[in-house]
């Protein structure tokens, strides 16, 4: 059977024998009921675990609506102006309410980036800022020694709002309820602590129960409490296909189980070739999007397999900091070391694919030099044919293959998970 891939503006075209194809992995069919800001008000309407928004809010109280930064696929424009009218028929006040874009790790907006997130209407009705990460209130340490600091403008408010989609996250299980907070609107010290426990093997994709930096997020919450959230599910297209609403955990589980529904893909084993690209331009662009292909791609190959990562990369690395790690870096495993020692947004994403390499060997299909993509620890291939059939010849005859044309959007669950 010929499997395409997208590459680039391209396509990669591979020939797998039918008795050796387990799997092509594509997202579930849903027919979604509702879309767009029509999704968010139904689950404003509906919340899950908790009262109305409306009913929720007091006149006269500070509110402050945290939501997602730039670098994030949020159409904070379709959610918030929503939120706005509950807490305006509730009684609050204009001059009340802050938008408070989460940067985390990451840098701060210019004015009219902030305008283009939430749109013309809610840029013009209320107040729009940064998070600080200088300016924090400290309020705790979690029992994991997690320093529990929040930016003041969030910390000081009398009733805050968690806005943010769920999707899957490579560490954190998923995106979504209290993550708005921890690392959203914290310190570095803070999400360098938080974040260390990436390494740790439950702290994965898909998963929550058990996964240590996930319950720091959420211990975390308790120190500055999330009186409601607003957690929209996209599609690949980045659109609203479904939201959930109201308590912080429950409704944060509810939207969880949804996604799960969309994009988990439940495995009857492992194999020993796994094929898995981004579905091309613009999505691998670079190695720093198309890593998310190949974090996914780990739960669906065996020890000792061998992952087929099919990705353009006509731009490079895509950061600078993601590229100051591969490329200074004396081993694979350094990087691993690195990251427990001090986490830096970028360098993360360097140190996960040394994790993937404890466990696989990765072919790299790109338009990077062969040097220089073993120089960062990958095994360079001209085409996914070529990596296929040498990796057929290294598994023998009775290999098995799962394809994963868009990697980055399918998470697959092996028997054991």
């Amino acid at each position: 059977m010929i499997v395409e891939f997208g590459f680039g503006n391209g396509t990669q075209k591979v020939d797998i024998p039918d008795s050796n194809l387990q799997e092509i992995l594509m997202s579930n069919p849903i027919e979604h009921e509702r879309h767009g800001a029509a999704a968010v008000d139904y689950a404003l309407d509906n919340p899950v675990g908790s009262a109305k928004l409306e009913e929720l809010a007091k006149p006269g109280q500070k509110i402050a609506i945290i939501t997602s930064d730039i670098s994030r696929p949020l159409p904070s424009f379709d959610v918030i102006p929503s939120i706005l009218d509950r807490l305006y028929a509730a009684g609050c006040s204009k001059s009340d309410i802050k938008v408070v874009f989460a940067l985390g790790s990451h840098r701060h907006h210019t004015d009219e980036e902030k305008r283009k997130l939430v749109g013309d209407r809610v840029y013009s009705e209320v107040s729009c800022v940064d998070s600080e990460p200088d300016d924090c209130i400290h309020m705790g340490d979690t029992s994991r020694g997690t320093p529990v600091d929040i930016t003041r403008s969030v910390a000081e408010a009398d009733f805050r709002i968690g806005v943010g989609n769920i999707e899957f996250h490579y560490f954190a299980g998923y995106s979504g309820g209290a993550k708005a907070l921890m690392p959203g609107v914290s310190t570095p010290r803070a999400i360098q602590a938080n974040h260390t426990m990436m390494v740790d093997e439950n702290a994965c994709a898909g998963k929550l129960d058990g996964n240590p930096l996930r319950a720091d997020i959420e211990e975390s919450e308790t120190f500055c409490h999330l009186d409601f959230i607003v957690n929209p599910i996209l599609d690949e297209h980045k659109h609203i296909v479904f939201c959930v609403a109201g308590d912080v955990t429950k409704a944060h589980r509810a939207g969880c189980r949804y996604l799960d529904k969309m994009y988990r893909k439940p495995l009857k084993s492992r194999a020993d070739i796994v094929i898995v690209a981004q579905g091309g331009a613009p999505k691998d662009a670079n190695l720093y999007q198309t890593q998310k292909a190949l974090d996914n791609s780990k739960y669906a190959v065996k020890d000792g397999g061998t992952i087929i990562l099919i990705g353009a990369c006509n731009e490079g690395l895509g950061s600078k900091i993601f590229e100051e790690w591969l490329t200074q870096a004396p081993t694979a495993e350094s990087l691993i070391t690195r990251v427990k020692e001090n986490f830096q947004l970028g360098g993360h994403k360097a140190a996960a694919i040394a994790m993937v390499l404890q466990h696989a060997r990765i072919r790299l299909v790109s338009e990077m030099d062969d040097d220089f993509v073993r120089s960062i620890f990958l095994d360079p291939a001209h085409s996914a044919q070529e990596a296929f059939d040498e990796a057929m010849e290294r598994y023998g005859k009775d290999a098995t293959v799962i394809c994963m044309p868009f990697g980055g959007a399918t998470l697959p669950m092996p028997p054991e998970a």
